[in-house]
């Protein structure tokens, strides 16, 4: 099939990819991460403080990029324009970022952080399965994990607010449950920024599901506060 030439989002070049390989070896490029936690960590510093001290629900946590520019404009594309083909150059970062194709790999199940019903009609799409369908497709089990509402705008909460907010938000496919028992899983979702959404998830696939691990990998971190 011939591809039709476009311009580069990020730069305008043209002709290029959705992204051309200039702007992602520029705006890609991978940095020291927390393995709890996914935040920004000096050079060897496997774990940040926080995770050291209070140790979260997820067993580990990977991401591909910062959600900062160029790469908040493109999410905002693909998750509130309407516009679904991100799904395919996004998912491919998501793959080459460290740690990431390992996490799939070692996974017994692949769950998308679900829409509720009324989100998912009204956006046409779950962003976080598309990324999903772009690691893999042989673990995907994307109706296992429930979301069972709405929760209200979260991004001037704290974190305490945020896991206020998703309480009682994640239910299991009570059909689907015993498929947990000791098993790794691995969350997928497009954007973390407290990490209270993945968080209550897996409190949920722990605790309901047996879940042994619990792992996450996510497109874009929302940086740390300077």
């Amino acid at each position: 099939m011939t591809r039709i030439p476009s311009q580069c989002a990020v730069c305008r070049a043209w002709p290029a990819q959705r992204v051309c390989e200039e702007c992602v070896r520029r705006f890609a490029r991978p940095v020291p991460r927390c393995r709890r936690c996914a935040i920004h960590v000096l050079s060897g510093q496997p774990i940040c403080g926080p995770c050291l001290l209070h140790p979260p629900t997820l067993s580990s946590c990977h991401a591909a990029l910062d959600y900062a520019f160029p790469w908040s404009a493109c999410i905002a594309d693909f998750k509130f324009h309407d516009d679904p083909s991100w799904a395919g150059m996004l998912g491919q970062l998501m793959m080459q970022a460290p740690g990431v194709a390992d996490a799939v790999q070692q996974a017994d199940w692949v769950l998308p952080i679900p829409l509720s019903r009324h989100r998912l009609r009204e956006r046409g799409y779950n962003q976080a399965a598309l990324l999903a369908q772009q690691l893999t497709r042989d673990r995907l089990q994307p109706d296992l994990l429930w979301r069972l509402q709405d929760t209200p705008a979260q991004a001037s909460l704290t974190r305490a607010q945020r896991l206020r907010n998703l309480r009682h938000s994640f239910a299991l496919n009570p059909g689907q449950t015993p498929l947990l028992k000791d098993r790794r899983v691995l969350l997928i979702d497009d954007v973390m920024t407290t990490g209270a959404t993945l968080h209550s998830a897996a409190r949920v696939l722990r605790q309901a599901g047996g879940a042994r691990e619990v792992h996450a990998c996510v497109l874009a971190r929302t940086p740390a506060p300077c």
